[in-house]
């Protein structure tokens, strides 16, 4: 997968223009504290959703995923536990982009926390 940095600098302009209307819309003004408070929790829901996206492509999950699966199937028409895929293959959503945005926009937080302390 290529680095496409014009498609990446769309997504944080969007991004960042969410988290300054959500900290309009909770907290009524546009504060440096209401844009850190939103801030974090868009950071936290990037990197959080990333790690889970890394795990399931650790193939974590997949022998818990296969076993619901072989558990839940019709009666007759059982399948082997080896023919069933597993949430790893059955999950392709590339995590690496989420960790980035989630990386960048933490890292502006820092820079809006170190001017807000200065």
């Amino acid at each position: 997968m290529e680095f496409n940095f014009k498609k990446n600098l769309i997504i944080l302009l969007i991004t960042q223009f969410l988290i300054v209307l959500i900290s309009f819309i909770h907290h009524h003004k546009i504060t440096l504290i209401s844009y850190i408070d939103i801030s974090f929790y868009v950071t936290s829901g990037y990197i959080l959703l990333s790690l889970l996206l890394f795990t399931i492509h650790s193939g974590f999950y997949d022998v818990m995923s296969k076993s619901l699966n072989l558990f839940f199937s019709p009666g007759k028409d059982k399948r082997r536990f080896e023919d069933i895929p597993g949430l790893s293959e059955l999950i392709t959503l590339n995590g690496k982009p989420f960790f980035l945005h989630g990386l960048i926009t933490g890292l502006l937080m820092a820079v809006a926390l170190i001017v807000h302390y200065a």
